[in-house]
């Protein structure tokens, strides 16, 4: 009886290995196989376009049930707004993420990087390099720096990193000599530096040997690309490309103000303002309500040209501009682009009045530039200049107006402003239009 126990005891043993050995041999041999992996581009310039992207598919991969995303990232960074809401965007995610820096994730390229539970790297990539620049080429003040130095190393920390390095990267003051990275200079981690600090696993030539080191060789890979329109968006929400856009808007239709009919600069300007709107829409950044402040704003404006006093068409304005700034979403960088269009559009408007004045155009139907003057034959009233120095008798007194007899002719006249009684010698010493001005003729005078 001990002795069967003791086999089937062996027995069981050994079934429970043989099943653990057939279970590791199983995984081993799967490599992802019946797993889902999406592939999501993440190029160019970070931007508001971007983000639109990045929240469609990701939801896409979300709703897919993907395994794994992987972001294969080639940016030299962008806009903050943008990058803080595609960091929100990749922090509600519960997939595993694989960033795969195929060449560059600078500035807001790294913040987006950092997010990921996993980090490769090709051989010539780098990351880091992460200070904010204003428009103007300097850098922010204290108070957006000291926010991003923070936002960057949270972003680190919350995927186990060591928040020192992320912070070097956007904050020169940080001393990392050993990885090239002196005081007054922002820290750029290659492959080697990356993968000392606990920024990178590991380093890889391509897609392939990626998916291998990530057991993924065998899984079902869908590559995501941006759509025709998400293209065209992504280069309308541009911050240079919006500046242009209502630069020509400006130009567009001031042009067209002062060409006779409607020709190719009003819809030039007409153009810029669809494309305009256009991109934010396709980036999920114009709404319904600024859909609807357009059609205010036009409506007002045309309403204008009927309604004289100048309200409505200054409301008008106000509502495209408001529709601008709500599409927008960066009030900053919007205020930036239209004071850019405005003085654009301010500087040819004077060139064209200089040289064209209002006569022409629009202004030819709007600006009355004619005038009714005595040289062409237009008088307001009956001139007496005739009269000039001619004397008469007062019929009335002159209080100051009253009625004279000048050449036999009962006349209205006015003195200088005193009083002269009736039957007084009094002399023409004014005449404009119907207004004739006299004053007494003293009787030393007449002597």
């Amino acid at each position: 009886m001990r002795i069967r126990l003791r086999y089937m005891a062996i027995l069981i043993i050994m079934i429970n290995a043989l099943f653990l050995i057939q279970s590791k041999v199983i995984y081993a041999q799967t490599d992802g196989e019946g797993q889902l992996v999406y592939i999501i581009p993440i190029e160019k310039e970070v931007e508001r376009g971007l983000e639109a992207f990045l929240r469609r598919t990701t939801t896409e991969a979300i709703e897919e049930n993907a395994d794994h995303i992987i972001f294969e990232i080639n940016t030299p960074g962008g806009r903050v707004d943008a990058a803080n809401n595609i960091g929100e965007i990749l922090q509600a995610i519960d997939i595993p993420m694989t960033a795969y820096i195929r060449s560059q994730a600078l500035s807001a390229g790294s913040y987006i990087a950092l997010f990921a539970d996993y980090i490769y790297m090709n051989p010539q990539a780098t990351m880091g390099a992460s200070g904010i620049i204003t428009g103007d080429g300097n850098a922010a003040d204290d108070k957006a720096q000291s926010y991003w130095l923070e936002a960057m190393a949270s972003a680190a920390e919350a995927k186990g990193r060591d928040r020192l390095y992320a912070e070097a990267m956007a904050d020169p003051s940080i001393d990392l000599p050993e990885y090239n990275a002196p005081a007054g200079k922002y820290l750029t981690l290659g492959p080697t530096a990356a993968l000392e600090v606990g920024y990178s696993e590991g380093t890889v030539n391509h897609r392939t040997e990626l998916l291998n080191q990530l057991d993924l060789s065998k899984a079902e890979i869908v590559e995501v690309e941006p759509t025709i329109a998400e293209e065209i968006a992504r280069f309308l929400t541009n911050s240079t490309v919006i500046s242009i856009l209502l630069s020509l808007a400006g130009l567009g239709l001031i042009v067209e103000i002062y060409s006779p009919g409607f020709g190719v600069p009003g819809s030039i300007g007409i153009s810029s303002l669809i494309l305009f709107f256009y991109g934010h829409a396709v980036a999920g950044l114009a709404g319904y309500e600024v859909l609807a402040l357009v059609v205010i704003g036009i409506s007002l404006i045309v309403a204008e040209f009927f309604v004289p006093g100048g309200v409505l068409g200054a409301l008008g304005t106000l509502s495209i501009v408001a529709s601008m700034f709500f599409a927008s979403g960066n009030i900053r960088q919007m205020s930036i682009s239209l004071l850019i269009a405005l003085v654009v559009t301010i500087t040819v408007a004077v060139i064209l009045y200089k040289r064209i004045g209002l006569e022409k155009g629009l202004f030819k139907h709007i600006i009355l530039n004619d005038a009714e003057t005595p040289d062409r034959g237009y008088v307001s009233t009956i001139s007496r200049e005739e009269l000039l120095g001619q004397e008469g008798i007062t019929v009335t007194p002159l209080r100051p107006s009253g009625a004279a007899k000048i050449n036999n002719e009962r006349i209205d006249v006015v003195t200088e402003g005193g009083f002269i009684t009736h039957n007084k010698t009094i002399e023409v010493i004014s005449v404009a239009g119907s207004r004739i001005v006299v004053r007494e003729k003293l009787q030393k005078e007449e002597d």
